[in-house]
């Protein structure tokens, strides 16, 4: 039982992970191609996806115009867990983002249920994503064109359709950037980034000729307890910036770079949320809110009075999906290559081209699997899987701070988290009451979801674990 524990507890020690992977010296086996500007868009494009689209839908029933404050009280959790993952990111900045940080701190037991949380918030979301990319290419289309894809080759079968074809070409899509390498998809990710910020800045501008300060009037009309609801509605719209800490192989003097890529990513999604929310709650009744589709567009509409804000918006929202599901996809294979590095899945996960320095095989295998999930499976199951995964790693990451400060206090840090320990402590705390708020089907199927990693780790990975193999 005793010779169990040890082997569950083993970790890999930090520094020599670290001295492994080249981080001081820029060697390894992939290429560090990305600057601030480049991860920080990383970060952008991963979190600024549909949800900002459609949030306040939700969430300003829930709130009244105070949903800016909801924004405000996700931004700070959302910040909390942020500084953590800055920390850390500059202190063992290699690939496999959470997975990595328990791997070092809290054992591989830990760390093999935490890789099994990240392959659900981004396998899944990928699929999730890319299932209303048709959605919004069939409003595009029949907005600039008057056609539209038939509802058999554009929707899932439990949908009314055969199989959702712009999915599973969206998917494909994404993988043929992956394939030719880290720094195209990095460059087209940016570009996709740029635009869908400017539709959005489009919409403050604009919207703002609607400001209504009646429409303010009520400002918390359902009090504290109303903020607080919509804050945990609006608070998955913040999740996608700790993608920025599955690319620490591949970036350019990652001690500093990784954390202040996190922050600026922070910051930017931030004050754009708060901008939208702001100039939407002013700019329409909060009771047209409720129920209400597209309604970033449905606003733009009745101010101009003209289509062009839906044709707009809609072409913004795919270009928003095409760059989650582009950096989703990329943190999948990242997070599968440090668990292949490491022993807990088989070889070919690890296997880089020499000419692209990307994990080619590793890529194919994970977009096929999105493929499948997005061709065949509804949005609404797909979305129900991706939230409990995301919480689970941001707690797992709070907790390694402080354990790394106590078991490796001398390893080098490019950033330290201000306020500790309680900061995050405080982390910890409010991704729990998120997590209270979850349905129970969600978290039975995340419980059952990570019993079946755990028996692929007991039949397999326990064994090949690669520390497994150094102690033998």
């Amino acid at each position: 039982m005793g010779n169990l524990r040890t082997q569950l507890l083993r970790r890999r020690p930090a520094a020599e992970l670290v001295a492994e992977t080249g981080v001081d010296s820029d060697t390894g086996e992939l290429s560090r191609t990305l600057g601030v500007f480049q991860l920080s868009m990383i970060g952008v494009g991963a979190t600024i996806g549909t949800g900002i689209f459609f949030v306040l839908s939700e969430a300003v029933p829930k709130a009244g115009p105070a949903v800016v404050w909801s924004f405000v009280l996700a931004a700070v959790v959302a910040g909390l867990t942020a500084v953590c993952y800055a920390e850390l990111a500059s202190a063992v900045p290699v690939s496999g983002s959470a997975y990595t940080y328990a791997y070092t701190t809290l054992g591989e037991l830990a760390a093999m249920v935490v890789a099994a949380c990240l392959l659900l918030e981004y396998g899944v979301s990928a699929s999730a994503v890319a299932v209303g990319w048709s959605q919004y290419l069939n409003q595009l289309l029949d907005n600039v064109f008057g056609v539209r894809i038939p509802q058999a080759l554009a929707a899932a079968p439990e949908a009314g359709g055969w199989v959702n074809v712009p999915a599973v070409v969206l998917v494909a899509l994404c993988a043929l950037l992956l394939v030719r390498g880290t720094a195209e998809s990095a460059r087209a990710n940016a570009a996709m980034v740029l635009v869908k910020l400017a539709v959005l800045v489009l919409f403050v501008v604009v919207g703002v000729r609607g400001w209504n300060a009646d429409h303010l009037a009520h400002f918390a009309p359902y009090g504290v307890a109303g903020i607080y609801g919509a804050a945990g509605v609006i608070f998955f719209s913040f999740v996608g910036l700790d993608n920025v800490a599955t690319a620490g192989e591949e970036v350019k003097n990652p001690r500093r770079t990784m954390p202040l890529a996190i922050m600026i990513a922070l910051a930017v999604v931030t004050l754009v949320y708060v901008a939208v929310a702001l100039v939407a709650v002013a700019a329409q009744e909060r009771s047209k809110f409720d129920g209400q589709e597209a309604g970033l567009a449905a606003i733009l509409q009745d101010i101009v009075g003209s289509t062009w804000p839906g044709t707009v918006l809609a072409a913004g929202a795919i270009i928003s999906i095409f760059s989650v599901t582009l950096t989703a996809l990329y943190s999948q294979t990242r997070i599968l290559f440090a668990m292949s590095r490491d022993g807990l899945l088989p070889p070919v996960f690890r296997r880089v081209n020499p000419r692209t320095l990307t994990p080619v095989r590793n890529t194919v295998i994970v977009a096929s699997a999105a493929a499948v999930l997005a061709g065949f499976l509804p949005i609404e199951f797909l979305a129900e899987m991706t939230s409990i995964g995301t919480l689970v790693a941001f707690i797992v990451v709070s907790i390694g701070v402080v354990v790394l400060r106590r078991t490796e206090p001398d390893l080098p840090r490019g950033f330290r988290v201000p306020g500790y320990p309680v900061t995050p402590m405080l982390s910890v705390l409010g991704c729990l009451v998120i997590i209270t708020s979850l349905r129970p089907v969600t978290i039975l199927a995340a419980v059952l979801w990570t019993g079946a990693a755990l028996v692929w780790y007991f039949a397999w990975s326990i064994r090949h674990s690669r520390l497994a193999r150094e102690r033998r």
